[in-house]
């Protein structure tokens, strides 16, 4: 993982953009790991990387927390 972004406690649309933000000066080919608790980013995350070119890797959700794989397009 080349990037691990904390959104634990932030609400819609914080979690996606602190993702742009953070993986913007990442080579392409990057994986960041986000990890939310947001509702919203269920939907939010892949629409953003389908929007921004990005691959979205995968989610799994552990105890109410979700991590999302993301690799930089």
């Amino acid at each position: 993982m080349d990037l691990e972004i904390d959104a634990i406690g932030l609400l819609c649309p914080l979690p996606v953009l602190r993702l742009r933000k953070r993986m913007e000066p990442l080579n392409a080919g990057a994986k960041i790991r986000l990890l939310a608790d947001d509702p919203a980013a269920i939907i939010d995350v892949p629409h953003f990387c389908s929007e921004a070119g990005h691959a979205f890797v995968s989610m799994t959700e552990t105890d109410g927390h979700l991590e999302f794989i993301v690799q930089k397009g």
